[in-house]
């Protein structure tokens, strides 16, 4: 199976960035496209009452709630196995409680907020996703597991602004979420010029593992689509660089290729290329050493 992987951006907010990062629209190509525009979630909005199914072997999904974008109400999840109730409740979230908005898993707008896959061994899970609202977040998402025979229970995570795609990746027959680091949004730039690595994140035992390094071809392409966007800045003098070449480093940190990274941010730092427009003074040797201690807290 081949993945083409396009870097993970936060959604631009000029023209300037918008023609260097247009790529952004569109997150993944194929395997992997994350939308990124939070701005097409309120064309989603159905006019009052929604009933969402989905179906994988004998466990079906049933979703209903009621109310327009971005204010659901009575949003509830019933599970069947067999054609017995394995769950059933209201749909709540430690970031938006009841008022989550159901959004499809990887951010499209539209379309049926659950799916019934094989997340791990045994009967199918079942993945709802859900948005906060707001101008920069959150997408949630929920799964809902087998606890045993005639119970399931749900495990959810916040992945922040970029979302997430399911996606079988090379070498298991079971699902995962492709997903970006969005510990990278303002970190060193503002969002729009933010570059947020790729992450990939499994789902076993009620828990999320993070499984990047597993998967150096992925990282590779995302590594090179980050230098391209790197190198597309000459043209306006590198005025607001750090966001993606930080992405980059992240990149070949997980590849192992520290020092090859390191000597080339400070080739950078010494043509007077590493520039941040927010933070006028995060430059040159002083982003490289922000950098690397933000890299080795955040486990690359």
């Amino acid at each position: 199976m081949t993945t083409q992987l396009l870097p993970l951006l936060s959604a631009p907010q000029s023209t300037v960035r918008r023609s260097r990062l247009r790529r952004g629209a569109s997150r993944f190509s194929g395997v992997a496209a994350i939308a990124l525009s939070l701005t097409t979630i309120a064309g989603a909005a159905p006019a009052s009452a929604a009933t969402y199914k989905a179906s994988l072997g004998t466990v079906s999904a049933t979703l209903t709630f009621q109310g327009s974008y971005p204010e659901p109400h009575g949003t509830t999840m019933t599970i069947t196995n067999a054609g017995h109730v394995v769950y059933h409740g209201a749909v709540t979230a430690a970031m938006c409680g009841k008022l989550c908005w159901p959004q499809p898993t990887g951010g499209s707008g539209t379309g049926n907020p659950i799916r019934v896959v094989r997340l791990q061994a045994g009967s199918p899970d079942v993945v709802l996703g859900l948005y906060s609202g707001g101008a920069h977040c959150c997408f949630v998402e929920e799964v809902f597991a087998p606890q045993s025979p005639s119970t399931y229970v749900k495990t959810e995570i916040n992945l922040g602004d970029p979302g997430a795609r399911l996606e079988t990746l090379p070498g298991s027959p079971y699902a995962a979420l492709l997903t970006a680091d969005d510990t990278f949004a303002y970190a060193f730039t503002d969002f729009a010029a933010s570059g947020l690595p790729i992450k990939l994140l499994r789902f076993q035992n009620h828990r999320f593992t993070n499984v990047t390094r597993q998967y150096p071809k992925l990282i590779r392409a995302d590594a090179n689509q980050w230098l391209s966007a790197f190198y597309a800045q000459k043209s306006s003098r590198y005025q607001d660089s750090v966001g993606v070449i930080a992405a980059w480093a992240a990149d070949e940190y997980l590849l192992g290729r520290v020092g090859a990274a390191d000597q080339f941010l400070h080739q950078q730092a010494a043509a007077g290329h590493l520039h941040s427009l927010l933070n006028p003074s995060v430059k040159g040797g002083v982003f490289i050493t922000q950098l690397q201690k933000f890299l080795q807290h955040q486990g690359y």
